[in-house]
């Protein structure tokens, strides 16, 4: 089976854009990678979505639902390429990065999780899915909030930045708390200096390790 990816996790502002595209950019530059690089940003598989100006969350159902979808078409895909016979990595090999994933999913619902997580999480394994949390240390979160969004936090009340500061670190808890109970092999990367490239080669080897 010549399919692998990563599922990159971790709340606003650690980096996980940033490192979407430096991963793209990594891989379509090796000429040894898989031709075939499937990469869908949060807005195909995250729970809170903002559909002409207003924010709509899915339910537990509907975004597992959501998710199961995404995790078929890798696996249809894959089955494709098997099927037409012996081929290389990087003649039909498939490469995929996935953007607020299954741990999303088990945040948002961490108290009305169901077996049907697991199967998922099960199906990602053997899609040879890993997953990396993205996070930033409890001392910067302030810094890493307002020089991503200066112009959004401009005249905001100090009490209203320090709640999004307290929101980032208690999910940044609860990330790490469901991924020591997910089923995905799983590593955390502290992005607080920024070294996207680094990161990015970390992760990229780190998916061809095994278990």
């Amino acid at each position: 089976m010549h399919i692998r990816g990563i599922i990159l996790e971790g709340y606003s502002n650690s980096g996980k854009t940033s490192l979407l595209r430096t991963i793209k950019l990594m891989m379509s530059q090796d000429e040894s990678a898989e031709r075939s690089l499937i990469v869908l940003g949060e807005h195909y598989s995250q729970v809170l979505n903002n559909v002409n100006g207003d924010f709509l969350s899915l339910g537990r159902s509907d975004h597992i639902k959501l998710l199961q979808e995404r995790a078929e078409m890798l696996k249809r895909l894959n089955e494709w390429a098997i099927g037409l016979g012996p081929f290389s990595r990087k003649s039909r090999g498939l490469f995929f990065v996935l953007e607020r994933f299954h741990l999303n999913h088990r945040v948002a619902f961490s108290d009305t999780l169901s077996n049907e997580i697991v199967e998922l999480e099960q199906n990602l394994v053997v899609l040879n899915a890993k997953c990396a949390l993205l996070t930033i240390s409890d001392d910067i979160v302030e810094e890493r909030i307002m020089s991503r969004d200066a112009g959004l936090w401009k005249g905001k009340p100090k009490e209203e930045i320090i709640n999004a500061c307290n929101e980032l670190v208690e999910t940044q808890k609860l990330l790490r708390e469901q991924v020591k109970l997910s089923k995905v092999p799983s590593i955390e990367i502290n992005t607080d200096s920024k070294e996207w490239d680094k990161y990015a080669k970390q992760i990229i080897e780190y998916t061809d390790l095994e278990g």
